[in-house]
């Protein structure tokens, strides 16, 4: 099971709907947060989460991610994603305070494994091809999440330390 570079995430749209809506099930609704949705989808109900979450992902896939990797197991499935930010000028990114906001700024966004194949390291193999990519790039390697999501204390198991608060997020960057 190698990373794969997508060339044209557009394409995966649909794959890629379905992949996070397994994570959202097997994070009972936890992840994605889907914080712009007043009431969210149930976690069976995919039609529901795909009419929320896919402008939303067509929006970051065409005009956010830089690069974009994903990871497939033996049939072809996506079972890991990880995405790269770090041309920042004039993107709106609204959750990434001004301080961090840099020529060396690189995020890791759209980082997920799906839960049935957690435990194995895939994560840890995304993260870090990551983190190396950025560093091949000249960035610094930045993640912005919710503090109570599971997702905080992995990162800090993997060597981020927090950096600041800001608004509901915390920013945390690798050292």
């Amino acid at each position: 099971m190698g990373i794969e570079s997508v060339e044209n995430p557009l394409e995966l749209k649909g794959e890629l709907v379905r992949f996070v809506h397994r994570v959202y099930r097997g994070t009972n609704g936890a992840y994605p947060a889907l914080e712009w949705v007043e009431e969210k989808p149930g976690i069976d109900d995919f039609e529901g989460f795909r009419e929320v979450y896919e402008p939303f992902l067509e929006f970051r896939l065409g005009k956010e991610f830089d690069e974009l990797y994903v990871l497939r197991d033996g049939e072809g499935r996506i079972i890991g994603t990880v995405a790269l930010v770090y041309n920042l000028e004039g993107k709106a990114l609204w959750w990434v305070p001004e301080e961090i906001k840099g020529e060396k700024t690189g995020l890791i966004e759209f980082f997920m494994v799906d839960p049935a194949y957690r435990g194995r390291g895939y994560g840890s193999k995304l993260l870090e091809f990551a983190i190396g990519r950025l560093k091949e790039l000249g960035r610094e390697a930045y993640v912005i999440t919710f503090p109570e999501l599971e997702a905080y204390s992995y990162y800090i198991k993997k060597g981020f330390e927090k950096v600041m608060d800001y608004r509901e997020f915390v920013v945390l960057k690798k050292v």
